[in-house]
């Protein structure tokens, strides 16, 4: 799934994607997201050449906060019947969000620890605590765990329209969270990778 255009993307949601975004392994979620990141990243930073990581990182938050608002606005509308929808792709947005954080402070997602450790960032960010612990392998997993759980402020969900500005909200605050959690557990990560390159000769 791309987001350059996000309308394009929202009409792309249709029932059979949901259930193939459901059915994915979080960490070939990831795996095939770090392949499309560092093109994301280039994007981003030829139309803000003079933005520092944290900028770019707050940008990469924002775009996201805006998609995953527009989505939970759409979904609102239809109250109860979204909320699984809602949850699977707002999860899916998370992950995405979090390996562009992890690649713009250069790490690299390849090695299955990097993978586990970017993924237990994801759970802890969602209440889940350690995704190893929590034991979720797909994302429609994660989704019905955290709908058991109460999901992102479901009480407003059950009245459509009236829910549709809430859900809107609550989807950009929850993406700001993560992107926050992001940034305090990957700064730093950049510095780390030039000295391992100077030390390397590369």
């Amino acid at each position: 799934m791309a987001f350059s255009d996000p309308l394009d993307f929202i009409k792309s949601l249709s029932p059979s994607r949901l259930k193939k975004l459901a059915g994915e392994k979080l960490s070939d979620i990831v795996l095939r997201e770090a392949g499309r990141s560092r093109r994301r990243l280039d994007d981003l930073q030829q139309r803000y050449p003079t933005a520092g990581p944290r900028e770019l990182a707050q940008r990469m938050v924002d775009d996201k906060k805006n998609l995953a608002g527009m989505i939970g606005g759409v979904s609102g509308v239809f109250g109860v019947l979204s909320v699984p929808a809602d949850l699977v792709v707002i999860g899916w947005l998370q992950i995405v969000l979090l390996v562009d954080i992890a690649t713009l402070y250069k790490v690299n997602l390849k090695p299955e620890r990097a993978r586990r450790e970017l993924l237990d960032l994801y759970g802890y960010a969602n209440g889940i605590g350690s995704m190893r612990r929590a034991g979720p392998k797909v994302l429609g997993s994660v989704a019905g765990l955290l709908l058991r759980r109460g999901g992102l402020g479901m009480l407003g969900r059950a009245v459509p329209l009236v829910a549709a500005p809430i859900t809107a909200y609550l989807n950009s605050v929850h993406l700001q969270r993560v992107g926050e959690e992001a940034l305090r557990h990957y700064q730093g990560f950049d510095k780390a990778h030039e000295k391992t390159q100077k030390a390397s000769g590369a």
